[in-house]
């Protein structure tokens, strides 16, 4: 495992972060037990950086990841969650007032069983009222890290586009670390285009969904997720490909979205079951076939009709 500082945060995470989504439930059933083996795993495979968020689950993930937190010590351990999506009794609701903002980061600390937080998001931004965030959400979080209760502050976001717009219209310093998922995979690296902007201002790049949402896997994509058909296709080739080659696209895809030690500090990905956790750590500490990633690239680009941009 290589670890990588976040920004200028001081904060040495594994290139493979745990992200805790998985524990609330939010892609099918799960066990609470396995869930918290899940996590034991993780730590005790050298990941030393968790995510997670009170939307998952509608506090589900942070209530059973607390569980597990409350038998690992606090030093083996990097802590990230978020304020401003919520969820209660099957509805979603968002809430990006510096009040919530502030209530929440207490009652998260309070469901995961610790008396602070490493890292606090705003978390998928595109849901909210930009201005708001850089007028009221981010100074509220940033109080709370003069205070000491949080350490640093990120904003998250599947848009790039909207991560970049925020952080120019904020003071600088304010946010210290940006999360985006889906745009640093087999099939995506639209992130690359926004390295230059991020690191000039000393900010943190962390990135999530090295499986694109399922899409680079041989069960494929859920029938929710936005791909057009013709990128679903695509992948799906592809995955056949590395089938073929006795070497699995999810290896190749976790191998790749990790790769990046030079911009990327960590990638997320998300598994409440041990077994899958150990086999992605075993993957990420394996040397990565780059002859299988420009084919891969080939088949995908070729299917799409598009150059792949250069990483």
């Amino acid at each position: 495992m290589q670890y990588n500082e976040i920004g200028k945060t001081g904060l040495k995470v594994s290139n493979l972060g745990f992200g805790a989504s998985s524990l609330g439930g939010v892609f099918h059933g799960i066990k609470e037990e396995e869930a918290i083996a899940a996590v034991h795993a993780a730590v005790d495979g050298d990941i030393n950086f968790i995510d997670v968020s009170p939307y998952y689950g509608h506090l589900k993930a942070e209530t059973v990841l607390g569980k597990a937190l409350k038998e690992i010590d606090r030093d083996k351990y990097i802590l990230s969650t978020k304020v401003g999506r919520y969820g209660k009794d099957g509805v979603n609701f968002w809430d990006y007032s510096a009040k919530r903002a502030k209530e929440s980061v207490y009652e998260s600390m309070e469901r995961l069983n610790i008396d602070y937080i490493d890292l606090i998001n705003v978390h998928d931004v595109e849901f909210a009222d930009l201005q708001q965030v850089v007028d009221e959400t981010l100074p509220a979080l940033v109080e709370l890290r003069k205070e000491g209760v949080v350490g640093h502050v990120g904003i998250t976001d599947l848009q790039p586009e909207n991560l970049k717009w925020v952080i120019e219209h904020c003071e600088e310093g304010t946010v210290e670390s940006i999360l985006n998922f889906c745009h640093y995979c087999l099939n995506d690296n639209l992130l690359t285009e926004y390295f230059e902007f991020f690191e000039s201002r000393g900010i943190g790049i962390i990135n999530a969904s090295p499986f694109s949402m399922g899409l680079l896997s041989m069960r494929g994509a859920p029938d929710w997720h936005p791909a057009t058909e013709t990128l679903r296709e695509a992948c799906a080739k592809a995955a056949r490909y590395c089938d073929e080659q006795g070497y699995p696209i999810d290896k190749l895809a976790i191998q790749y979205s990790t790769s990046c030690n030079d911009h990327i500090a960590t990638t997320l990905f998300s598994s409440a079951n041990p077994k899958n956790v150990l086999k992605n750590i075993e993957y990420v500490n394996d040397p990565i076939d780059w002859q299988l990633v420009e084919k891969v690239k080939e088949i995908i680009g070729d299917q799409m009709g598009v150059r792949w941009r250069n990483s």
